[in-house]
C-alpha cells in the first residue's frame, strides 16, 4: 500500500488533507456536525464575519474543541494589506492562533485576490511570525512571490469562490506544483467530491472548502463525501494512475491461449 506522510504545514502536522471553513451554515449545530463528518482537523473561521472574540456570548468557538481541531483564522472581507494585516494581529492578540488565511480581495463582483496587497500584507505577517496561508489566483509567477515573502503553503483558487465550478485550469496547477516547494491547497471552486478527488488526484497537498458542503442540500452527507474524495484522490495519486491510450490494449496477456 503507498505510504504517505501528514500534511505538514509551517511544521505543524495534519492527519486529514481537508480543511473546512464555517460561514453559511444554518446554525453552530450544523457546522459542528458537518466537520465532524468531513474528517478535517483544522477549521478556518473568518475573524470579521463571526464572533470569536466576545466570549461573553454564543459563539462557534464553544462547538469547536481546540483539543481536537486546528483554528485557522482568516481575514475574509479585507480589501486592503493594512485590514488584512490588523485583523490578523488581532486574532492572535485574542489567543486564536498564530496561523492565518490570508485574503485580500480585490473585486467585491468576483471576489478574485488582490495580489499585489497579498504579496505586501504577506512579507509583513511572514516577518512578524505568521505562519501565512495566501488565497491567490493560479498564477505561478505570482505563487513563487509569495514563497519568496515567506508564505507556508501557496493556495491558489481552481475557480471563483463558491462558483463549484472546479478545476478550471489543472495546467496552470501542475505548473505551481512544480515551481514551489511548498504545499500547495486548491482554495475555492470546488463543487461536489468528484472536484476534489480530481484535484488531489493532480498533486495537490490538501483542499480547502466551505460553499461546497454548507450550501448542499444535505451539508452533512456532503461533508462525508469530500472526506471520501480528498482521500480517494491521494490514494490514487501516491498509486499512480495507468497512462492514457489512444487505442484498446487487452487486459490478459495472450501468450499460451487455448487454441
Amino acid at each position: 500500500m503507498p505510504v504517505d506522510t501528514p500534511l505538514n504545514i509551517g511544521g505543524i502536522p495534519f492527519r486529514s488533507r481537508l480543511i473546512v471553513g464555517t460561514g453559511k451554515y444554518t446554525s453552530f449545530e450544523e457546522t459542528k456536525k458537518a466537520i465532524e463528518a468531513s474528517g478535517a482537523d483544522c477549521v478556518t473561521v473568518a475573524v470579521r464575519r463571526v464572533n470569536i472574540l466576545d466570549r461573553s456570548e454564543e459563539n462557534l468557538l464553544d462547538y469547536i474543541d481546540p483539543k481536537i481541531y486546528k483554528i485557522l483564522p482568516n481575514t475574509a472581507g479585507c480589501y486592503t494589506a493594512e485590514e488584512a494585516i490588523r485583523t490578523a494581529r488581532l486574532a492572535r492578540s485574542a489567543g486564536i492562533s498564530d496561523m492565518v488565511k490570508l485574503e485580500v480581495i480585490g473585486d467585491k463582483r468576483t471576489l478574485f485576490p488582490d495580489n499585489e496587497a497579498l504579496l505586501e500584507a504577506t512579507k509583513i505577517l511572514a516577518k512578524e511570525g505568521f505562519i501565512v496561508l495566501p488565497y491567490t489566483n493560479d498564477d505561478p509567477i505570482m505563487a513563487r512571490k509569495l514563497v519568496d515573502a515567506g508564505a507556508a503553503v501557496v493556495m491558489p483558487l481552481a475557480a471563483p469562490i463558491g462558483s463549484g465550478l472546479g478545476i478550471r485550469n489543472p495546467y496552470n496547477i501542475q505548473i505551481i506544483m512544480e515551481t514551489i516547494s511548498v504545499p500547495i491547497i486548491v482554495d475555492a471552486g470546488v463543487g461536489t467530491a468528484s472536484d476534489a478527488a480530481i484535484a488531489m488526484e493532480l498533486g495537490c497537498d490538501g483542499i480547502l472548502m466551505n460553499t461546497a458542503i454548507a450550501g448542499a442540500e444535505n451539508p452533512i452527507q456532503m461533508a462525508e463525501a469530500m472526506n471520501y474524495g480528498v482521500r480517494a484522490g491521494r490514494l490514487a495519486y501516491l498509486a499512480g494512475r495507468i497512462p492514457k491510450k489512444l487505442y484498446a490494449q487487452a487486459s490478459s496477456p495472450i501468450e499460451g491461449m487455448i487454441e
